[in-house]
């Protein structure tokens, strides 16, 4: 999408994978990665995420409380904005409506056939203004067969996600089967912590110096 050139924009995040903008244009504001200032070296991985985040965006198109793809380019993704917090910033604390909603989002996510993967961080679940939730940062989303035995185990850890954070700010209302479910954890739960999250915190913290806090924002 071209954007003007005296189009005011503000930084909302920058790691090694590029930039996180907010442009202001008359038309309204829209969220934009920008791969421009990628290095080199990580220029092919952050290419192959925006294009997976661009590609879930494109099957999800015109559902509720999701970002709308705008524009994929091979350099830029430009979504729509949606304005709101993310949970760590404003928690719904003991607030049962908002996680049966943030329940039925997730139902609808999955019946089109897209999985999140990666749920367990509260920076990509949104409090919206008038308290609805809604997903944004979908890099790692997978697009599947809703009935496949692959997709619904995906969908069953995201589920497990949302609990988890049910669990800390309104524990009191979870459900017997809710229970269960945090229990029984997954063997993609159990293979990732066990191989792929030690080389992912070695990659984030050692050689590329950045520490996502597991998603919940910066540390005090």
């Amino acid at each position: 999408m071209p954007v003007s050139n005296n189009a005011p924009t503000h930084a909302l995040k920058a790691d090694s994978f590029g930039r996180i903008l907010l442009v202001q244009e008359p038309e309204g504001p829209f969220v934009r990665r920008d791969l421009g200032a990628t290095p080199l070296w990580l220029r092919l991985p952050a290419w192959w995420l925006a294009r997976r985040e661009a590609r879930a965006l494109k099957h999800i198109h015109g559902m509720a409380d999701v970002p709308q793809l705008l524009d994929w380019n091979g350099r830029h993704l430009d979504r729509s904005f949606m304005a709101g917090d993310a949970m760590y910033q404003r928690p719904p604390r003991g607030d049962v409506a908002w996680f049966r909603a943030a329940r039925r989002l997730l139902q609808q996510l999955h019946r089109r056939g897209v999985a999140h993967n990666d749920l367990a961080k509260e920076a990509n679940w949104l409090v919206t203004e008038d308290g609805r939730p809604a997903l944004i940062d979908f890099q790692l989303a997978v697009i599947g067969d809703p009935r496949s035995r692959w997709m619904r185990l995906l969908a069953r850890e995201d589920l497990r996600h949302l609990l988890k954070h049910k669990r800390m700010y309104c524990r009191a209302s979870l459900t017997p089967v809710e229970k269960r479910v945090l229990k029984r954890t997954s063997w993609v739960r159990d293979l990732w912590f066990a191989t792929g999250k030690p080389v992912y915190r070695f990659v984030t913290r050692r050689i590329l110096h950045w520490e996502d806090n597991e998603g919940q924002g910066p540390k005090p």
